[in-house]
This record gives C-alpha cells, sequence and structure tokens, in this order.
C-alpha cells in the first residue's frame, strides 16, 4: 500500500438524486483515505439536492460545492476538473455508494 498521501479530488454531479445524495455523501466522507476533496456540482436541481449539498458543505470543510444551471453531466464533470486541487481524480455519480476502502484501493494500485 502507498505511504503517499497525495490529495485525491472526488468530483459528484449532482442532478436530481435527493433521494440517494445523503447515502452517496456519507460514503465518500467515510473513507478510509481521509485526504480528499470533494467537488459537488449542482447541475441545476429543483428537487432538494441543492439544499442537500449546502448541508454537507456546512458540516465538512473538504467538501466545496457549486451551483450552476442545468447543462448536462459532462459540463458538471468539467467545471469539477477546473476546480480540483488534486493530483489525482475520481468521478463519483450521485446515486452510488462506495465501499470505506474504495479511495484507499484506487490510490493503492
Amino acid at each position: 500500500m502507498s505511504n503517499n498521501r497525495e490529495l485525491v479530488s472526488i468530483i459528484v454531479p449532482v442532478f436530481q438524486v435527493k433521494e440517494y445524495l445523503g447515502d452517496c455523501l456519507d460514503s465518500i466522507l467515510n473513507q478510509t483515505y481521509s485526504n480528499i476533496e470533494v467537488i459537488l456540482i449542482d447541475d441545476g436541481s429543483t428537487d432538494g439536492s441543492s439544499e442537500i449539498c449546502d448541508e454537507y458543505r456546512k458540516r465538512d470543510d473538504r467538501i466545496n460545492v457549486v451551483h450552476m444551471p442545468n447543462g448536462g453531466v459532462s459540463r458538471a464533470r468539467n467545471e469539477g476538473l477546473s476546480m480540483k486541487r488534486g493530483e489525482l481524480v475520481v468521478f463519483i455519480d450521485s446515486d452510488d455508494i462506495v465501499s470505506a476502502c474504495y479511495i484507499e484501493t484506487l490510490v493503492s494500485v
């Protein structure tokens, strides 16, 4: 396993996923590899996802949130890439749940 603790940027495009977003973000924030930044790109959600993003931002300073008009997942991902500070980048869909060792495993490969 790598001893290097590089910053990993996790980009999460968010659109109309209120029902799933909390579980997704909890799984990301509970990683065994903690040197992460989470970039949430709210792509014009109108279902309450935007408010969930803002609430999680208040809870954890590793989270950055951008609210933008709906432009599609590719534009959201590109916006996240323009903001990333990490040497390594991971995309996670906002309706996914990742295992606690997901980032640790990716970094160690």
